[in-house]
């Protein structure tokens, strides 16, 4: 989401009222679950200062509409009390306060274990690394991530200085002209968790893994990175 800096306390009422409405979702079963992600940074001329999360149970699901096909249902239970007119006038004006600048569907691929996104509290810092891998190097570069890298931050989790890591690809869109193709997210309990991460890529290398993480290197395009703030969620 990009906000312009006058609309940020309309943009959070927004997010309020809409929050509401995720939670009957989740309760009906159109998502399993939906996050606000604060972006750092987030200024105007960076692009966006704000993510949304939808959790999808399968990819059809999630890209076929079907999950939007009862809103009204859920909007109405989520706010019993306020009129349809009142309630369309809210929706419609939800618009006004942000600019859904990008929707990007995405499959997540690989992550490490002992952690899941229903576990996850108000807090939670994630690094969000945007990657941009060229079609034909898609192998070489999520052979290297799942072979050689995951297994680095599984030990992190395991010694409790991350809470996960995951590998996501996107599914649409893809193509040349697209910014990225790929991103790894890191989460953390907390900023001063996140900022002192120390992964130690050498530990335990060969040459046949330190060939493969050059490769993996190689193959990807490190476009930006995010670090972000959940401050809203429905599960």
């Amino acid at each position: 989401m990009k906000v312009d800096n006058e609309q940020m306390a309309a943009y959070d009422e927004t997010e309020t009222f809409w929050e509401k409405i995720q939670q009957q979702r989740v309760k009906s079963g159109d998502i399993l679950g939906w996050d606000l992600w604060s972006l750092q940074p987030g200024g105007e001329i960076q692009g966006f200062q704000y993510l949304t999360v939808s959790l999808y149970s399968n990819p059809v699901k999630m890209m076929d509409g079907s999950s939007w096909s009862n809103i009204m249902e859920r909007v109405k239970a989520a706010y019993p009390n306020m009129t349809e007119t009142e309630l369309t006038e809210k929706i419609n004006g939800s618009a006004k306060t942000r600019d859904l600048a990008v929707r990007i569907y995405v499959q997540q691929i690989a992550t490490t274990i002992g952690f899941s996104p229903t576990e996850m509290v108000l807090g939670t810092i994630a690094e969000i690394d945007m990657m941009k891998v060229d079609l034909e190097h898609y192998n070489t570069y999520e052979n290297a991530e799942k072979e050689v890298f995951q297994s680095l931050h599984q030990k992190e989790v395991d010694s409790g200085k991350k809470l996960n890591w995951g590998l996501i690809r996107f599914m649409n869109p893809i193509g040349s002209d697209t910014y990225a193709s790929y991103m790894t997210v890191s989460m953390f309990k907390d900023y001063n968790q996140a900022l002192n991460q120390n992964i130690n890529y050498g530990e335990g290398a060969t040459p046949a893994k330190t060939k493969q993480m050059q490769e993996g290197i190689a193959a990807r395009d490190l476009k930006f990175v995010y670090m972000a703030q959940l401050i809203r969620m429905a599960r």
